[in-house]
Order: structure tokens, then sequence, then C-alpha cells
């Protein structure tokens, strides 16, 4: 079996930075120069292409318009490379892995984000393993010579996760992220143990089509004890907001306070799509379960069941993004599109 062809795209972040000697601070710099400093890179199994940013950017900085740089990045190097690899900043990277996973429509190949909490020419740096790991996952194959993990995922620490099902918890630990509501893909140890019957399956009929369409034009508010009306309604009446996420109590309560109900229906009337997700790390929105829950139901909220926040704004963005129609939009959200929800 020949070698996979990886291509190697660096966006940004902390894996790719080094110190100014003036400010002391961390800058992104040349990825290609960093590159070289990894000989083991020509001990995988793997032949490696890179290409970086025009620009490299911190994470903070990702948008919209930098999701499509990657999904053009990957579109136009889809025929040629068996699978990609995303280096990526951590503060965002689990919003990006949401995104391409719905932008990135029947996709059939491997894209893994990875990054590393310590610069990668630090003594100490985590961005060696992260990079290594997540190339060989990227390059491997299963007995008929098909990808073994076609879609988009985070590989960080020892761990691999479906990208929209991930989440940043640590902002100092090396294990930042997890993957509360859904199995891991993959543990590695001295070998990758694949846990396949939570990947998504190879499948030849699916068509790549590759969108580039995002919707900004969304907010996320989180419920808590003595939350003023005006506030609420200033959010819910803006005519530039053209969808909601709700992050509410437990399993999607909310105070049983009539002006809220009337706020949250009279958005949904001026075509708003609001999205309920809970406050929990872990768990589901069933809204039916309580009276604090099914009066946000009867008002047209949709439930986002265990949708993560991270994929949940992307969605919305995404939906909102091609123009799809409210009714349609509250549908789609409601059900999974890319295995985002159970």
């Amino acid at each position: 079996m020949s070698r996979s062809k990886i291509l190697l795209i660096y966006t940004g972040g902390t894996i790719g930075m080094v110190q100014n000697i003036q400010t002391g601070a961390l800058e992104n710099c040349d990825f290609g120069t960093l590159v070289s400093c990894i000989p083991e890179l020509a001990l995988t199994s793997a032949e490696i292409t890179s290409v970086s940013f025009r620009k490299p950017i911190d994470s903070s900085d990702m948008d919209p318009a930098a999701w499509s740089e990657i999904v053009h990045i990957i579109s136009d190097n889809y025929e040629e490379y068996d699978g990609f690899v995303v280096l990526h900043g951590t503060d965002t990277m689990a919003f990006t892995a949401s995104a391409l996973s719905f932008m990135l429509e029947g996709l059939n190949k491997p894209v893994i984000l990875t990054g590393s909490q310590i610069p990668l020419q630090s003594i100490r740096t985590d961005g060696k393993e992260n990079l290594i790991t997540a190339i060989e996952i990227a390059a491997a194959k299963d007995e008929n010579g098909h990808p073994v993990v076609p879609e988009v995922c985070i590989y960080f620490h020892e761990k691999l996760m479906r990208g929209n099902r991930s989440s940043k918890v640590s902002a100092s630990n090396l294990s930042a992220f997890v993957s509360s509501n859904y199995p891991l893909l993959a543990q590695t140890g001295t070998e990758i143990s694949f846990h396949t019957e939570y990947i998504r399956s190879y499948d030849p009929s699916r068509v790549f089509k590759p969108h580039f369409l995002m919707e900004p034009s969304i907010v996320i508010f989180s419920l808590f004890p003595g939350i003023r009306q005006d506030i609420v309604e200033s959010i819910l009446r803006n005519e530039s907001v053209k969808g909601v996420i709700f992050r509410t109590f437990g399993s999607g309560n909310a105070p049983q306070r009539k002006w809220l109900v009337d706020a949250l229906s009279d958005a949904v009337k001026m075509g708003k799509v609001i999205v309920n997700i809970t406050q929990c790390a872990t768990g589901s929105v069933e809204m039916n379960k309580y009276e604090t829950g099914l009066q946000l139901l009867e008002a047209g909220v949709i439930s986002g069941r265990d949708i993560t926040v991270e994929a949940s704004i992307t969605k919305l963005m995404f939906l909102l993004g091609h123009g799809i129609p409210q009714k349609e939009a509250m549908r789609r959200m409601s059900i999974p599109i890319a295995g985002e929800m159970s």
C-alpha cells in the first residue's frame, strides 16, 4: 500500500509561535522554519506537504472568512491528498472543527485539527506529539485502503474526538479538550486504538461538496437568576439578529416569567430561529420534562438536544448563511446533519 499523501495546513496558534525577545510576548512565525526542526516527520507513514495562511493568525482572530479559506484549501487539493491536518490555536479550535464539519459536506477523507498548549520550539512542548500523531491518524487506512477516520476531528493529548462534539475546557492543562456527550474515536498510548464503532463510516457514494457561506448575525446568551427583562427584550427585538442560541438551566428550563415567554414567542414570529441548549457540561435538553421547559417549546423555541455551544453556533451560521427558510432551519437545528447531536 502506497504512503498516504497528507496536506498540513498551518493557520497560526501557539504551536507555531516564538517568543519576541524584546516584549516577551508569543508571536506567530513562519511555520516552514518550525517544520524543518521536526526530523521525526520523515519517519511517519505519510508523504507530507505543508501550506500556510498568507498571514497566520491567533485563534482569537478566527472568523467565518478564515473558515472559508481553510475550506478553499481543502477543496482545491481534495483529489490530490488522502487526508488533511489543520494546525490551529486551541482557543477557537472546537468552533473551527464544528464549522468545517458542516461546510465540508460529503467529506470522505480525514480532516484532523490539532495544536498545542506550549509552543513547538519550547523544550516541554506538547505540539510535537500532537502533530505527529495527528498526521499518523490522517494517514491511517483500513485493509481495503480506505481512510480509517473520514470525518472532521480534533486530536489532542492522546485523544481523538469528533470535531463537532468537542469543547475546550482548560486554558493550562495539556489535556485541554473533552467530548462530553460522545465517545472518543481513538486513544493513543504505545499504539493508536481506534474505536471504529463510533467513527463515521467511509461511503464511496458520498459526493464532496464544499460550502463557503456563513451568517454571523446570531447571538448567544445565558440565563442566570435575576436576568433583566429589558436586556433580554433588547436582544430578541434587535432586527439585525437572525438567530439565538439560548443557554438555559439543566435539561432546558427557564424561569416562569410571562415577559420571557412573550419575548421569545414574538422573536420567533419575527422570523428568528431560537435554539435551546443546556448550560451543563453534559446531558441533553428535554423541554417536555418540566413545565419550565414546556413553556419554551410552546413559544416556538427549538431543542438543541445534546449539541455543544460551538456546534450550535456554527450550525446555525451555516443554515442561515445558505438562506434556508425559518421553518426548515428550525427543523434541521433539531436533527443531526453531521453527527453533531444524538
